[in-house]
């Protein structure tokens, strides 16, 4: 009887150091940080760059930085800085397709000039509430394409203006390590 358990006991070691070792190794396979750029903004004249770092399989959360570098741009968007929480839905770690819930700190023109210019710039800061979606594709290389649109609500300064809402979007290469 002495004997049996003795092999059970060591049945159990073994089964939950190998366990363990597969899930130190699961942790290293797999890269948590993506640097990233918007090669869509930047073809119309505005440099957004990001970082996400990957939480699990299954969600990440990362933040981007938008400063315009075009006049036409420039005239009505000073920056935002945007931190976001992402769930994902693919086969593949942190990949496919997601939801994102994100916060964004924006500095814009709020004077609308249709007809007339009254010279004047009404420049407001304002932090926004919002939702997304989007897909990300990734190589085993660790390079990373993404497609993603958002839509959220400025929360202070909406009731001064006619602009309540806020949008970004984005097609992004990025680069996993």
């Amino acid at each position: 009887m002495k004997k049996i358990i003795l092999v059970f006991v060591m049945f159990c070691s073994i089964s939950t150091i190998n366990a363990q070792n597969e899930e130190d190794i699961s942790q290293k396979i797999f890269k948590k940080h993506e640097v990233k750029l918007n090669a869509f903004m930047l073809v119309l004249g505005a440099f957004e760059v990001g970082y996400e770092h990957l939480l699990d399989k299954e969600s990440g959360v990362g933040i981007s930085v938008f400063i315009p570098y075009d006049s036409e741009i420039s005239d009505d968007i000073s920056y935002y800085a945007s931190p976001y929480y992402r769930y994902y839905f693919g086969k593949k770690y942190a990949a496919g397709f997601f939801l994102e819930g994100f916060g964004m700190l924006n500095r814009v023109n709020r004077d609308v000039n249709f007809i007339f210019d009254d010279g004047v710039d009404n420049w407001t800061t304002d932090f926004a509430l919002g939702i997304g979606l989007g897909g990300k594709w990734i190589t085993k290389k660790g390079l990373t394409g993404e497609v993603n649109f958002g839509i959220g609500r400025n929360l202070f300064e909406s009731g001064d203006t006619d602009y309540n809402f806020i949008g970004k979007f984005g097609v992004t290469v990025a680069y996993r390590f």
